[in-house]
């Protein structure tokens, strides 16, 4: 799928800890943005996790964990995913789930729920919205297992061993497949026709979305790639299932169309601006003598190109790049900094937090509401 010249760029950004995608909830955003998060968590009566104590005590899980331990001590990434899953609490990686509860609770029983039983309700909160939570962090887990899996295409011996590659791809091809399983099985027992189709289809559009970022990966084969088509694919890789699982949050309460609008506009606009914001953070927190590393599909990136037409983008890809075939992050990042690429993305950014805060208005003023603002404008600040 890869030029042979990406594929060598992307060997050595692997083994050197360089740039790899990074999910839009799961980066280390604003200072503010972990007590944001953490304050949230306390409204919707515990911190969420993609892992209930039923999933953690699984036989299959076990399974899953014994094999991946054998990673240790290689370059796969799927063990640094594992580990980030076990340790790493700053980076706040079950957001999605966290954010489907809160609108859960902001919007409230609905007057068309009067068949639910309110007093099932926890924290204001019916329990079919939380496994619904659960399933969302599930199915992008999931999707984050299968993302680590490396390019053999062109692997050599200085790259590390491919034995411990090959089986790493094994085990993220297995991993994630077994969460989606999971998620599937979850989907089916919420027994709401609508919701199964919305959650399905976002799964379709990750799949579509991830596909068209692996084929616009390199300069070669995206001489079109303009701020429209990122946004596109940015929504179908890191928007649509956020977006569609906070409407499908709505349906399950019987809300009206008008608040799964609501819902669903807010889920793709946090989505959306947190994902820049992501994107943004190499270039807005990197300082003198630091090693610059980031994607060449960054909304950054993809402005600068925008602003300086392809010619001149090769040419610069080619003055930063080594007698090694290696990119030089440090000229890349100062040309694409040297242009309004950085500041036309945080326009951006701060567009859709905005909008974000808009939809959020929809429900009534409450502390969920307040949390869910919050996160908006978090999105904004770097």
């Amino acid at each position: 799928m890869f030029p042979a010249t990406w594929s060598r760029l992307s060997r050595a950004a692997l083994s050197r800890g360089g740039p790899r995608t990074q999910s839009p909830m799961s980066s280390s955003g604003p200072s503010g943005w972990s007590k944001v998060v953490s304050d949230a968590e306390k409204l919707v009566g515990y911190p969420t996790s993609f892992m209930s104590l039923r999933c953690l005590l699984s036989d299959e899980l076990s399974n899953v964990a014994m094999h991946v331990r054998k990673l240790v001590g290689t370059q796969h990434p799927l063990l640094n995913t594992a580990r980030g899953y076990v340790y790493d609490s700053r980076h706040n990686l079950q957001t999605r789930g966290l954010i489907v509860l809160l609108l859960s609770k902001a919007a409230g029983p609905s007057h068309a729920a009067s068949g639910l039983l309110s007093q099932d309700m926890v924290s204001g909160i019916y329990p079919s919205q939380r496994n619904l939570a659960e399933i969302t962090e599930l199915i992008h887990t999931a999707f984050l297992v299968h993302r680590g899996i490396v390019d053999l295409k062109g692997w050599t011996d200085s790259d590390g061993s491919l034995k411990d590659m090959e089986f790493g791809n094994k085990m993220a091809v297995l991993s994630g497949d077994f969460l989606l399983a999971n998620a599937c099985t979850g989907l089916a027992q919420l027994n709401n026709t609508k919701v199964v189709e919305l959650i399905s289809s976002a799964i379709g559009d990750v799949v579509q979305g991830i596909y068209s970022e692996n084929s616009s990966n390199t300069e070669e084969s995206s001489p079109g790639v303009d701020v429209a088509a990122w946004e596109e694919h940015a929504f179908l890789s890191h928007g649509a299932l956020l977006a569609k699982s906070c409407q499908a949050a709505m349906e399950l309460a019987k809300h009206d169309k008008g608040s799964q609008r609501s819902a669903f506009k807010y889920g793709k606009h946090i989505s959306l601006g947190h994902k820049l914001n992501s994107d943004l953070q190499p270039f807005v927190k990197s300082g003198a003598g630091e090693t610059a590393s980031f994607s060449l599909s960054a909304a950054p990136v993809v402005f600068h190109r925008q602003i300086v037409g392809q010619e001149r983008w090769r040419q610069q890809l080619q003055q930063a790049t080594t007698l090694r075939n290696q990119l030089d992050y440090s000229k890349l990042l100062a040309a694409v900094k040297s242009e309004k690429g950085v500041s036309s993305a945080v326009d951006l950014c701060c567009f859709h937090g905005n909008r974000a805060l808009e939809a959020i208005q929809a429900f009534p003023s409450s502390e969920a509401r307040s949390a869910l603002e919050n996160i908006a404008s978090a999105v904004n600040k770097f």
